[in-house]
């Protein structure tokens, strides 16, 4: 049975901050932000952009660009971000409920960056279940809150923006395909990048504030660039070739790559292995890296932009710390009968 996207939505925070700012705030050159981090601009939340509202206003986005009744989603699934309005709180049934999806079920699902495209997977699967027809993926990311633009070790991150995103997906529906999806996870990384209080290992504390332990810190810099230099890029590539090759397709088949937000080499160096020109891709220099929500920002900007056409092959592609990697393999418009 093959499973479709039948719309996409997203929501982007009104105030940014500029590649010049972040610089001026770090205490590093402005062309090293521009040029070779690729900030021009990102998203910041405002006071009401909160994580699962954003995704609340994404996914309202997508149903009436697809004039669907609520009332007929079936499951929700939020691939928004842990770090939200409230701890110990399951989002997805509030995003439910504000929708007027009363009749679904929801739960909430995280794999930090590479959550949607690890979401697109599981929908998938479970939409072999006869009771589940119509799934609604949404949910919101703004962990740019947890940067100090003051700490050298995690300027790989400088570029974490604000915004909210959503995918309808509907089974047995002809246009924008799901085919296969591949993952790769290395747990070699899963401690190196954390925000270090506020769990069970350094409680919340006054303090653990007053330390500045409430913000990303990366463990380990020296360790993690080396072991990250051995297996990022390759791994990156692996997902790509194993989504494609496992959907029945050639590398020489793909005809756009949505990408997250990464230094603009990297970025480049993708699309070389590949074999594919620049305009292959969306670099989301005035957008930052949303996280989760790069991939269904950059299927967006595709079809607005008429890059995308009937039969075009269309993977997905993401990399989260923890570490992991995805892609998924899409035929858009109405290329599969």
């Amino acid at each position: 049975m093959q499973i479709g996207i039948v719309s996409t939505g997203i929501f982007l925070p009104e105030n940014y901050i500029t590649g010049a700012e972040i610089a001026q705030l770090a205490g590093i050159p402005e062309r090293v932000v521009g040029e070779k981090m690729g900030i021009k601009k990102k998203p910041v939340p405002g006071p009401g952009d909160h994580t699962c509202e954003m995704g609340i206003k994404a996914a309202r986005v997508a149903l009436e660009k697809a004039n669907m009744d609520p009332l007929d989603i079936d499951l929700v699934i939020y691939i928004g971000e842990e770090y939200k309005e409230y701890p110990l709180w399951t989002a997805g049934i509030k995003l439910q409920e504000e929708i007027g999806a009363r009749n679904a079920w929801a739960f909430d699902t995280a794999l930090r960056c590479g959550t949607t495209v690890m979401a697109l997977k599981l929908a998938k699967m479970m939409l072999s279940d006869p009771e589940i027809n119509n799934v609604l993926l949404a949910g919101g990311y703004r962990n740019g809150d947890f940067i100090d633009y003051q700490n050298p070790r995690t300027r790989f991150m400088y570029n974490l923006g604000a915004g909210g995103g959503a995918i309808l997906l509907k089974k047995g529906h002809q246009e924008n395909v799901l085919f296969e999806t591949e993952m790769i996870t290395d747990g070699s990384f899963s401690e190196d990048v954390v925000v270090v209080a506020g769990g069970t290992k350094n409680p919340i504390s006054a303090e653990n504030l007053a330390r500045g332990l409430y913000q990303l810190d990366v463990l380990d810099p020296q360790g993690m660039k080396e072991r990250l230099e051995q297996k990022s890029m390759a791994n990156f590539l692996k997902v790509i070739r194993r989504s494609v090759e496992k959907s029945g397709f050639l590398e020489k088949d793909i005809s756009y790559v949505g990408m997250l937000h990464m230094k603009r080499s990297a970025h480049d160096f993708v699309l070389r292995e590949l074999g594919l020109a620049e305009e292959k891709s969306i670099y989301l220099e005035d957008y930052g890296h949303i996280g989760q929500i790069d991939q269904i920002l950059s299927l967006e900007l595709a079809e607005k932009a008429g890059e995308l056409k009937d039969g075009d092959v269309v993977v997905l592609v993401s990399a989260g710390i923890g570490y992991a990697w995805g892609a998924t393999t899409i035929v858009w418009g109405k290329g599969v009968q």
